[in-house]
C-alpha cells in the first residue's frame, strides 16, 4: 500500500502486471490489490482499463482454482472499486468477467456471498439499481463472449461453467435475451456434442424452467422458442442411446419438458403443433430404469392429451394405450395411478371417428387389461381403476358388459365387477350394433 502510496502507477504495474502474465500466482494479485489500496483515484483512473483488461485474460482469472487465488482477485476488484469509485464504469465489463469467473470456479462456495456484495457494489457505483441492473446493462457483451467458444464446450469446460454463472444469476434479465441465449443452448444440446456437458446444461435449463416466470419466461416470450426448444433441442436427447449418462441425459430432458408443461408458457395451439413430433418419443420413455423419469413422462401425455380431446385420429390414439397398461404393472405405485390418470384422459380423447367395430380389437384388450387390475392387491389403485371404467364404459357400455361376465368368477371378490356391471345398466345405453 505504501507502493501505491508513493510510486506513480505508472512505474508499479510496468513491474507487478508483466510478472502477472508471466506467472499468474496469489502473492502477485495479492501485491497489486495492496498497491492499488494505497494509490489515489486521481493517479490510478488512467491506468484503470490496462489493470482490469489484463485481470479478466482467461489465462489469469482462470490461473488457479485454489481459494487463496480466488479470494486474492477478488480483492483486486474490490479495491479497484472502492478506489475509483464511478470510474469504474467504464471497466465495468471486465469486472463483471472477472466475478463471473469467480463464481464459476469450484471454490466459489465459500466466496458466493463476497462476490455477491461486490457485484452489488459495482451496480451501485454507477448508479445502478443491483445485480440484475448490471447484468442488463451487459448481457449482450457477456452472451457474446460466450458465442465465441461454445461451439467447442466439454463438462470440463470453465466457459460453460460461465454460462450457467450467467443464466442462474441473471434472473428476469434472461427473459430480455432470449434471441442470444437460446441459440447456444441449441448448440449446446445437439446429439454429437460430450454428453456430461448435455447434462450439465439441460439441469440448468430444469432450474430456469422451475422459475421460469422469474427467469427466461420474464417477458411472456419462451413460447416463441418452445416450438424449436422442443423438437430441436428436447426430441432429439430423448432418442434411446446405451449407457448411465445417456438414461440421464433422457431423464432430465423429461423433467425439462414437464417442467416446460406445468409452467403453462405453452397455448393448447402450440402443444398441438409439437405434439406429432413429441409423443412417440415420449412413450418411448416409459421403459426408463428411472421410475422418476416413467413417472413425469405418464404425466406428460396426459398433459399432452389434454387439448387433443376429440382430435386424434384413432390410429394415433391406438399408439399410446398399450404402453401405458404396461404400467399398470410398473414397481412404482406412484406409476401406476399416474397410468390411469392418463389412460382418464385417454377416454375422453375418443370422438365419433373411433369407429366402434373397426377398433373393437383395441377396446377389448384395454377393458380386458383394466378388468384385471379391477382385482389388483392395492385397494386404493382398485378404487381408480374402478372410476377410469366408469368412465371408459361409455365408449363401448356392451362391451365391457360382456368382458366383465367373462372375468367377474376369477376375481377374490367380484364386488367392484358387479358394482361396475350395475353402474353400466343403470347409466349407460348402448345401441347392439354399436359394438358387436
Amino acid at each position: 500500500e505504501l507502493i501505491g502510496a508513493f510510486v506513480n502507477p505508472e512505474v508499479f504495474l510496468k513491474m507487478i502486471l508483466p510478472a502477472l502474465q508471466k506467472s499468474p500466482l496469489a502473492s502477485h494479485l495479492m501485491t497489486l490489490g495492496a498497491c492499488i489500496r494505497g494509490c489515489s483515484r486521481e493517479m490510478l483512473k488512467t491506468h484503470l482499463t490496462k489493470i482490469t483488461s489484463v485481470i479478466s485474460q482467461s489465462e489469469i482469472c482462470q490461473g488457479s482454482e485454489k481459494v487463496l487465488y480466488q479470494e486474492q482477485l477478488l480483492c483486486c476488484i474490490q479495491s479497484l472499486i472502492g478506489v475509483c469509485q464511478h470510474d469504474c464504469t467504464e471497466v465495468s465489463l471486465h469486472c463483471m468477467k472477472v466475478l463471473i469467473t469467480i463464481l464459476a470456479s469450484p471454490a466459489s462456495e465459500s466466496l458466493h456471498k463476497k462476490v455477491q456484495d461486490t457485484l452489488l457494489s459495482l451496480s451501485e457505483v454507477q448508479g445502478l439499481n443491483g445485480a440484475h441492473d448490471l447484468y442488463r446493462q451487459h448481457m449482450q457483451q457477456l452472451l457474446d463472449w460466450m458465442s465465441e467458444s461454445h461451439n467447442h464446450w466439454t463438462s470440463y469446460s470453465v466457459e460453460q461453467t460461465q454460462f450457467e454463472v450467467i443464466a442462474t444469476e441473471s434472473g428476469p434479465v434472461m427473459g430480455e435475451t432470449l434471441h442470444l441465449f437460446m441459440p447456444i443452448v441449441k448448440t449446446c444440446l445437439q446429439t454429437t456434442r460430450e454428453p456430461q456437458m448435455r447434462l450439465k446444461v439441460f439441469t440448468m435449463l430444469s432450474k430456469l424452467l422451475l422459475k421460469a416466470s422469474e427467469t427466461v419466461n420474464s417477458q411472456g416470450q419462451l413460447h416463441s422458442y418452445s416450438e424449436s426448444f422442443i423438437n430441436d433441442m428436447i426430441v432429439p436427447n430423448l432418442k434411446w442411446q446405451a449407457g448411465r449418462t445417456a438414461g440421464a441425459i433422457r431423464t432430465v430432458a423429461v423433467s425439462c419438458l414437464w417442467v416446460l408443461l406445468q409452467s403453462e408458457t405453452l397455448s393448447q395451439q402450440e402443444i398441438l403443433r409439437v405434439e406429432d413430433n413429441l409423443m412417440p418419443q415420449v412413450i418411448t420413455t416409459l421403459e426408463e430404469d428411472s421410475k422418476m423419469c416413467r413417472l413425469m413422462s405418464c404425466r406428460i401425455i396426459r398433459a399432452l392429451l389434454s387439448p387433443c380431446e376429440g382430435q386424434l385420429h384413432p390410429d394415433k390414439l391406438n399408439k399410446i394405450y398399450p404402453e401405458l397398461l404396461k404400467r399398470l404393472d410398473d414397481a412404482s405405485d406412484e406409476v401406476r395411478v399416474a397410468a390411469v390418470k392418463t389412460l382418464y384422459q385417454w377416454f375422453k380423447c375418443i370422438n365419433e371417428e373411433y369407429e366402434r367395430t373397426t377398433y373393437k380389437g383395441h377396446l377389448e384388450f384395454l377393458y380386458k387389461g383394466l378388468l384385471v387390475h379391477l382385482d389388483d392387491p392395492d385397494a386404493s389403485l382398485q378404487l381408480i381403476v374402478l372410476d377410469l371404467l366408469k368412465e371408459a364404459s361409455a365408449v363401448c357400455p356392451s362391451l365391457l358388459l360382456q368382458e366383465i361376465e367373462l372375468v367377474r368368477h376369477k376375481h377374490r371378490s367380484p364386488a367392484y365387477c358387479d358394482q361396475l356391471f350395475h353402474y353400466i345398466q343403470t347409466y349407460t345405453s348402448s345401441p347392439p350394433t354399436q359394438c358387436t
